[in-house]
């Protein structure tokens, strides 16, 4: 990334504590305590085993711990019933070499684990049990990303779920434009109108005979004409659909995050998927990896003025020439991958590319900057966004490298330490630098870290969406537009939230509109390099 991501400004840091809410898509707003009824009882009859922490000293009882397996207690299962302290106090006493001689054990600090027996016992816990639901679809066409046409005007298609057996549905109620319409029973079909471009939101929820009500959910619907006649007379729409309940095609995944469409029919082409990898082959002429692959001696480049190279290790001409054929080949070796992660995330394939190429020119391996990684340069910062504001990786990383009751605390609840080993531990998921490997990078592991940089993708969606409420207290499709969001969120990635949220607040405080042209304009000076960087990839 270029020298802005690494600009740290003490100005900032009130606007970064202010953005700093992690919601995992779904902005902070106080919300009031569930008062559920669906809760049930539930006796489990086993076997208990107890366990005693005995201290060495004078084999007073510290603490009682049960388990319902044999053999000793699980870390998780000390901490939870004796609490971190103990925990620690026992994991740091030493053997105590008196006991194994069956001398006195008065000096031997610490506490030792005594198994105390077991007996049949019953565990009583509460069970949640699963609330109603209601989906979302439409009936009349069947809408294919990403122009999701239909010929005619389609209805928008509410089905409950009651999922607890001796009770159903009861009820569906829908509110759209301010009308409330009900429908007995567990579907309700609404014709729906043109709409704004903007859409309009549709609030629903369902009646159970178990006596309660599902969530008020919502959507927000689209259906705009296309102009484009199928038969004569007769115009198309675009319909598209942004709800958590939405049955249809897949849905961008920042456009959900930020409730905001994208503009109608075919995509901005650095905002598309194309439908094979040979649609998104390039030919630049990368002069950074033209000089990596005359380095790594994957290119002869012997008979140029020296070895074709630059004093900053880029090709000069000559080499370029050289190099040319395996630049185009090394650029576009990657496609197949890329188009695999934007079908799993729905995240706009041309943009990663187009990312990558601004970054690192495709070369994974760590060269021009220490301490930034992979095909997407990630940096410790990079790394901090993706573990703070994508809450489903965290959940998924974290295990794989801490304890599941130091995870459970959150990002923001580790100390330090800890997040300083996660940090580190997602570094080396993006570092493909390898010696040993012929090409001085491992390029299976280059392969897989994509996935790894499309996390961070839309950890930096999130975040975005996240400052802009905070600025606004608005949702970000309400204040700006879809390919604007976008270019905030290519800002947010390469200058940080700093520098982002400056401009945001600056902006917004003036009354001007929350679009690229204008919150360009409210770059401080350390961050002007953001600038150059968005309008290469969004173009």
């Amino acid at each position: 990334m270029v020298q802005a991501k690494r600009v740290t400004n003490i100005a900032y840091i009130l606007i970064i504590l202010l953005s700093l809410t992690a919601t995992g898509g779904e902005y902070a707003v106080a919300q009031e305590p569930d008062e559920s009824t669906r809760q049930t009882t539930v006796v489990i009859e086993e076997t208990l085993y107890e366990w005693w922490l005995l201290r060495w000293t004078d084999n007073i009882l510290v603490c009682q711990i049960f388990v319902d397996h044999e053999g000793p207690p699980t870390p998780e299962e000390v901490v939870r019933d004796c609490g971190e302290d103990v925990y620690e106090q026992w994991l740091k006493t030493p053997p105590c070499e008196e006991a194994a001689t069956g001398e006195p054990t008065t000096f031997c600090p610490g506490l030792y684990a005594y198994f105390a027996g077991f007996n049949p016992g019953k565990i009583t816990t509460v069970v949640e049990l699963p609330k109603p639901s209601v989906w979302i679809e439409i009936s009349g066409c069947s809408p294919n990303p990403p122009e999701n046409f239909c010929p005619q005007q389609p209805n928008l298609v509410f089905t409950g779920e009651e999922p607890l057996p001796n009770h159903e549905i009861e009820a569906i109620h829908v509110v759209i434009e301010g009308v409330k319409v009900s429908c007995p029973r567990d579907t309700c079909e609404i014709p729906v109108k043109a709409t704004p471009l903007s859409g309009t939101e549709v609030e629903f929820w369902a009646d159970s005979t178990f006596g309660d009500s599902s969530e008020h959910f919502t959507a927000l619907v689209r259906v705009v004409e296309t102009g484009v006649s199928t038969n004569p007379g007769v115009d198309g729409w675009y319909v598209d659909v942004l709800s958590s309940q939405w049955l249809g095609g897949p849905v961008e995944a920042c456009s959900l995050i930020w409730g905001s469409f994208p503009p109608p029919g075919l995509p901005l082409s650095w905002l598309s998927t194309p439908s094979q990898d040979l649609l998104l082959a390039s030919v630049e002429p990368y002069q950074y990896l033209a000089g990596r692959l005359i380095t790594q001696e994957l290119v002869d480049a012997s008979d140029c003025t020296n070895n074709g190279l630059l004093v900053n290790g880029y090709a000069d001409a000559c080499g370029l020439s050289k190099a040319r054929p395996q630049v185009d080949q090394w650029q576009n070796q990657f496609d197949n991958r890329i188009l695999e992660v934007a079908e799993e995330t729905h995240l706009p394939a041309q943009l990663m590319k187009n990312i990558f190429a601004q970054e690192s020119q495709f070369w994974p391996g760590v060269f021009r900057v220490p301490q930034e990684f992979g095909l997407g340069q990630i940096t410790d910062m990079g790394a901090d966004t993706i573990l703070l504001w994508n809450k489903p990786f965290y959940e998924m990383f974290c295990p794989l490298i801490l304890s599941d009751t130091t995870c459970a605390q959150g990002y923001l609840g580790l100390d330090e330490e800890d997040q300083a080993i996660l940090r580190g531990a997602l570094a080396v998921e993006a570092n493909s630098d390898c010696p040993e490997c012929p090409t001085g990078v491992d390029l299976t592991h280059t392969n897989l870290s994509v996935m790894l940089f499309a996390q961070g993708i839309l950890a930096n969606c999130d975040q975005v969406g996240q400052t802009i409420y905070n600025a606004t207290e608005q949702s970000p499709g309400s204040v700006s537009r879809y390919e604007d969001l976008w270019r905030f969120t290519l800002a947010n990635y390469n200058g940080g939230a700093g520098c982002l949220a400056f401009a945001i607040f600056s902006t917004w405080g003036l009354r001007e509109p929350l679009d690229w042209a204008h919150v360009s304009t409210h770059f401080t000076q350390p961050c002007q390099g953001v600038i150059g960087y968005v309008e290469s990839i969004a173009d």
